[in-house]
C-alpha cells in the first residue's frame, strides 16, 4: 500500500464512512489538533518520564479513539469505539494520585522546567486547543460530548504530569512573577 493517494490533492479528506469534507473544516481542525496533542506526548514520552509513561502511552491510545470518533460524522454508519465516562474517571484518579505527591499550588507557575515538563505543558497547551475545536465542532454539528470532557479533564492531568516530571527531575515549578502593583 502506498502512503499517497493523491485523494487529499483538491483540499478535501475522507471521513469515517466514506463522505468527503474540506481540509480547512471544523471537524478537520479538531481532530487534526488532537493528533497533534498526541505527538507532542510522544515527544515528551522520549525524556524518560518514569511512571508517568505508562499512563501517557495508555493516553495516547485513547486519543486515538477520540481522533477516530471526531472523524466519523453523526450520520456514519460506522461503529467506532468513542471515549466513555470510565475514561474520563481513570484521567481523574490518576490527576488525583499525582497531586497527592505535589505540594499546593499557591500561585500560578510558568510551563517549563525540565525537558519532559516543558513538552507536557506544550501538549496541555496543544490539548486545550483541541477542546476548543471540538466546542466549536459540537455547536455546529453532532459531536461526543464525552470528548469533550475528556480533552477537558485530560488538559488537567497534562498540567498535573508536568509538575510530576519536574519533581521526578528535582526541578522547581517556576512561580509567575505578577506585574500588578503591591496593594499598601
Amino acid at each position: 500500500m502506498k502512503i499517497y493517494t493523491r485523494t487529499g490533492d483538491t483540499g478535501e479528506t475522507g471521513l469515517w464512512g466514506g463522505s468527503r469534507i474540506a481540509k480547512d473544516s471544523i471537524r478537520i481542525h479538531a481532530y487534526g489538533t488532537v493528533d497533534e496533542c498526541n505527538a507532542v506526548l510522544g515527544l515528551a514520552r522520549t525524556c524518560g518520564l518514569g511512571d508517568l509513561d505508562s499512563k501517557l502511552g495508555r493516553i495516547q491510545h485513547l486519543l486515538f479513539v477520540v481522533g477516530s470518533d471526531l472523524a466519523t460524522p453523526g450520520s456514519a454508519q460506522t461503529a467506532i469505539p468513542r471515549i466513555g465516562e470510565a475514561e474520563v474517571r481513570t484521567v481523574e484518579e490518576w490527576i488525583d494520585e499525582l497531586e497527592a505527591s505535589l505540594p499546593p499550588l499557591k500561585q500560578f507557575i510558568v510551563p517549563g522546567g525540565c525537558q519532559g515538563a516543558a513538552f507536557l505543558h506544550l501538549a496541555r497547551t496543544v490539548c486545550r486547543r483541541a477542546e476548543r475545536w471540538t466546542v466549536m465542532l459540537s455547536r455546529e454539528e453532532p459531536a461526543c460530548k464525552q470528548a469533550i470532557v475528556f480533552l477537558n479533564r485530560l488538559s488537567d492531568f497534562l498540567f498535573v504530569a508536568a509538575r510530576t516530571a519536574n519533581r521526578l527531575a528535582g526541578v522547581a515549578d517556576v512561580p509567575w512573577e505578577s506585574q500588578r502593583p503591591q496593594k499598601k
